[in-house]
């Protein structure tokens, strides 16, 4: 048995909280439900504290994990009955992000002075994205809307656990690669140039590999900003030129040409359009409608050039797979299965197949590339440090031949 604190509400809307004790959460919530209440969010009574931080000292902003419990914790809500008034009313008091509780009573006003819910979601683009809205539209106008928040809340899920799984592996990655370059730094900024004091002084011709080493850490030490200036320049005149449409839209293209690379992109846009299709369709989205959502939801101008296409195609009667096809981007695999959806009267569930199976395909290619990229990190740093090291040694050794 364990402790568990919950915040439930009752039938009235009235919120309760305390502590309950239980083998695990499913018993905790059977418990609740005998009392009568409404379970909202359970959590284990050894996570109650909370920690400080620096988030804390400026305005917070609504973070997809925010945004997910939300989504939970309405749909639960709705799932018990309650109107949505009084649902926002009662998360606008759980909920511990301030901007999400301020965004929760605007939507509760908006809702109260006549809107739909979706309409004032809507008036919230920077949080609610246009999918999110159009999906709860969709729920509204058909009258299950208690049956799309759980699927909302499982497709934030989805992407919530992939984003979460690409910051894991690549965290140590970039733990090493900054902490092998401030070890270069130091070694280039401190360390080299208390022996070329040495060796200026003792007047003896230095070897090549060390004049090498002094002369990059003079370029370091005194042109540092020009280095800082070019890299800024660069990363400016990118952002100026991929700006505008044409050019990012090539830039795209090209960017999936890439060796190995350029393959991953390609999985990772698959999976992000068919998991965002085949939710909107199993939500009620029509079918163009879902195809010109899912186009916006993709970051590769060349992925949503084809998604275009396929919409265009898709109302002059052509089937989704063979436009797919035609557009010559999508992986062969992912066009036959939908090709199979298609034929099946089931796209819905087979393009969360496709996007189920490129998920794991991303993170299998993710997992080998990271497994390469740690000993390349450390042949290269090594190389680097040896480098250093070894032109330091030749200067010493030199200085046995300084006749005295």
């Amino acid at each position: 048995m364990a402790d568990f604190l919950y915040k439930a509400t009752t039938l009235k809307g009235e919120t309760v909280e305390g502590l309950m004790d239980g083998k695990d959460e499913e018993s905790v919530i059977q418990g609740l439900h005998r009392l009568g209440y409404i379970p909202i969010r359970i959590t284990s009574a050894q996570r109650k504290g909370t920690p400080f931080r620096l988030s804390s000292m400026w305005p917070q902003r609504v973070r997809m994990k925010d945004l997910l419990v939300f989504t939970q914790e309405l749909s639960t809500l709705i799932a018990a009955g309650l109107p949505i008034d009084r649902s926002l009313n009662i998360l606008s008091t759980l909920t511990e992000n301030e901007k999400l509780k301020e965004t929760s009573k605007d939507v509760l006003n908006r809702i109260e002075g006549g809107n739909s819910l979706a309409e004032a979601l809507s008036q919230h683009p920077r949080i609610f994205s246009r999918l999110y809205v159009n999906m709860v539209k969709a729920g509204e106008s058909g009258g299950f809307l208690e049956v799309i928040l759980p699927r909302l809340a499982q497709y934030l899920q989805s992407l919530k656990e992939i984003r979460d799984y690409l910051i894991s592996v690549m965290i140590y990655p970039l733990i090493l690669t900054i902490v092998s370059g401030i070890s270069v730094a130091i070694l280039v900024t401190f360390v080299i140039p208390r022996f070329e004091k040495i060796f200026s002084d003792m007047g003896q011709a230095i070897p090549i590999p060390t004049q090498i080493m002094l002369a990059i850490s003079h370029m370091v030490r005194n042109y540092w900003w020009a280095g800082l200036g070019i890299i800024l320049l660069l990363y400016l005149g990118f952002r100026i030129y991929t700006k505008e449409e044409e050019r990012r839209f090539r830039w795209d293209r090209f960017k999936l040409r890439w060796v190995a690379l350029g393959d991953l992109i390609k999985k990772v846009e698959v999976a992000r359009f068919s998991r965002t299709f085949g939710t909107l369709l199993q939500s009620g989205v029509s079918i163009l409608s879902a195809l010109n959502l899912a186009k916006e939801v993709s970051q590769n101008r060349a992925i949503s050039r084809s998604i275009a296409h396929v919409h265009d195609q898709l109302r002059e009667g052509k089937a989704i797979s063979r436009s797919l096809e035609e557009a010559g981007v999508f992986p062969p695999l992912a066009v036959h299965m939908i090709g199979v959806g298609e034929e099946t009267g089931k796209l819905d569930e087979m393009l969360i197949k496709v996007a189920d199976t490129y998920e794991e395909s991303v993170q299998n290619a993710i997992k080998r590339f990271v497994s390469l990229l740690e000993p390349l990190i450390i042949l290269i740093m090594g190389i680097i440090v040896g480098f250093i090291v070894i032109s330091m040694l030749l200067a010493i050794f030199s200085i046995n031949e300084i006749p005295f």
